[in-house]
């Protein structure tokens, strides 16, 4: 039997630090500085050695979760290693066979001076930083894989991303609201990285308060009513007003597409979820409701979502530059198509390509789809593509399949991060910020958990019945009938159905 689960309490100083990490990340400037992403990496790679140190010594054993994202940890993998290979000094002939353009710029700045080889990468710096960064998001992927095997650890770490998201958003809306209207920025250097951060907090807390909704089927108008006041009157509600706190912070950003993807990737989970929903789903149509009437008509209303809806209107493609930024830097990357340019070399690499006079040197293409591609190319692309893709399959996979209320709580707030992410990333880079891209990969391991984690009982039990070992109660409650007969949680092979 798996040694975790044989003591409950195996790793829990690990599991302490690894929350630790989460609240930590979003503080110094959302860790996009040089001496703060350092920080996260060695805090990363502190965390993945002394879980391999346990590994090796027997204290523990890759969780079903770990097991069952292989296809997303073989892209992960890849791409690390592809990024890697961006760095290694390649001869002249296999250099211009693969990246004519590469060739010619390192022969034009007489590159090496020593050696005739020379790497894909047009700026070594940028790329061994990207290199670091990118083996610890895939070390803390794994990692979250590994030690989120049992239900109490995943709903504390939800319940703490959540909180982080409220501290985020009282500093920024209490900052903003204090400066007279200014845009709330919280503890980033900028609005939309902080809007970026609130949505995947509230993505989590709108799963978990979506999942205890299905604890019991209202057979009429007067117990749905009756159980809708005994929601509020609960302990729940205090995540529900938390969320309205985001909600408040998120509009104060006056982001327009964090604004735009949150509701829209609400509505789209939030259709898909009731597409599938099992149970009580008057109670997910009016939870989904009262977050687009309350939160914007009401919330909005004292807290400047008109500002926002200005800023919408009044963007044009005379007032914006970003539209200029992505044509050069499709200039860009049509000069780097397969391999790229070096990933983290585009502060370098596109002063080359901008034709017009911006007035600021932009480190980033404001489009992290345009970025990738130019820094890493098609194979770049294609591989984090897939990484995600995959992710929200299995999301999606879980919604279907589990019946778990916390399963499907980590599969909708997964699944609604993907989606909203996706749109933000199309305009902003997001996933730039180490806070965003190191939180992301959090909601892409809760995809994957969320499909293959299991527990006793669960096999035996017929899809849609109440399984041994499995409380449909809430989020967190765990194995309660079971748990009193002895039993424990262990790893399964499959997805539960």
């Amino acid at each position: 039997m798996n040694a975790d689960y044989e003591r409950p309490w195996a790793n829990r100083w690990l599991f302490v630090f690894y929350l630790a990490l989460l609240v930590w990340v979003p503080i110094p400037l959302g860790s996009n500085r040089p001496w703060a992403w350092a920080i996260l990496e060695l805090w990363v790679f502190a965390l993945a050695i002394w879980w391999l140190l346990d590994f090796a010594r027997g204290k523990t054993q890759p969780s079903q979760a770990l097991k069952g994202a292989r296809p997303a940890l073989l892209c992960a993998s890849l791409w690390l290693g592809y990024v890697w290979l961006q760095l290694l000094p390649l001869p002249p002939g296999l250099l211009q066979a693969l990246s004519p353009e590469a060739a010619r710029a390192h022969a034009a700045a007489a590159w090496p001076v020593a050696t005739s080889a020379a790497p894909l990468t047009l700026d070594q710096s940028g790329t061994l930083g990207g290199a670091l960064k990118s083996a610890a998001y895939v070390a803390f992927f794994a990692l979250s894989l590994a030690l989120l095997d049992r239900p109490a650890r995943i709903a504390v770490a939800a319940y703490t991303l959540v909180i982080s998201g409220f501290a985020q958003a009282m500093y920024a809306g209490l900052s903003a609201l204090s400066e007279g209207g200014a845009s709330a920025h919280g503890s980033f250097a900028n609005r939309d990285h902080l809007a970026g951060y609130l949505v995947m907090c509230l993505s989590l807390g709108l799963g978990l308060l979506i999942s205890n909704l299905t604890g019991e089927v209202s057979r009429s108008w007067k117990q749905f009513f009756r159980n809708i006041i005994a929601w509020i009157l609960s302990p729940r509600m205090l995540l529900r007003l938390a969320l309205v706190v985001m909600v408040t912070a998120l509009v104060l950003t006056h982001s327009r597409m964090g604004n735009t993807s949150f509701f829209v990737s609400l509505l789209v989970a939030g259709a898909i979820g009731l597409l599938l929903a099992k149970r009580a789903t008057k109670s997910m149509v009016v939870l989904i409701a009262s977050l687009i009437v309350i939160d914007i008509f009401i919330v909005g209303a004292y807290f400047g979502v008109q500002r926002v809806l200005d800023r919408i209107e009044q963007t044009t493609m005379q007032a914006e530059d970003r539209d200029e930024i992505a044509i050069d830097a499709l200039r860009m990357w049509k000069d780097y198509p397969v391999f790229g340019s070096g990933l983290g070399s585009f502060q370098v690499v596109f002063p080359r390509y901008s034709q017009q006079d911006l007035g600021v040197l932009y480190t980033h293409a404001h489009n992290d789809y345009l970025q990738l591609a130019a820094e890493t190319g098609v194979v770049g692309i294609t591989l984090l593509g897939l990484l995600v893709f995959t992710s929200l399959l299995a999301a999606l996979r879980a919604q279907i399949m589990r019946h778990d209320p916390l399963m499907r709580a980590i599969s909708f707030a997964a699944m609604m991060a993907i989606i909203a992410l996706g749109m933000h990333s199309a305009v902003d880079f997001n996933l730039q910020i180490p806070a965003n891209a190191l939180t992301f990969m959090l909601l892409l391991a809760f995809a994957w958990i969320s499909l293959y984690h299991r527990y006793d009982g669960e096999a035996q039990a017929e899809p849609g019945s109440r399984r041994a070992g499995v409380s449909d109660r809430g989020i967190g409650s765990g194995p309660n009938q079971s748990s009193r007969r002895g039993s424990r949680y262990r790893s399964r092979g499959r997805p539960s159905r």
